[in-house]
């Protein structure tokens, strides 16, 4: 099942304070970038981020975004505060790999 416009837009309204944001459509989907670092995306509607230390210490729930992938973490959207604060530490994590 691909993922619709109206939940990507969702989602980048709940990081608009973030700044930085871009996406990219593949195959239906959605990958997710701050300042050109690949940090998730929107899979099949559901938010998506990277398995990185960070969210791991929040106990985030795992999930697949697709079958044969590694785990992500699921972000529920719906506070843009904790999206915020989850995104910021994912990016530090993944900055810190570079």
């Amino acid at each position: 099942m691909a993922s619709t416009v109206e939940y990507l837009t969702y989602v980048l309204d709940c990081l608009r304070e973030v700044g930085g944001i871009t996406y990219k459509k593949m195959m239906g989907e959605f990958l997710l970038y701050k300042d050109g670092v690949l940090f998730g995306g929107v899979y099949d509607d559901r938010f998506l981020v990277k398995k990185t230390a960070f969210g791991v210490s929040l106990g985030l729930a795992e999930e697949l975004p697709y079958e044969g992938a590694k785990p992500m973490f699921v972000v529920d959207a719906d506070d843009a505060d904790e999206v915020k604060n989850i995104l910021f530490g994912v990016c530090k994590d993944l900055a810190s790999k570079k």
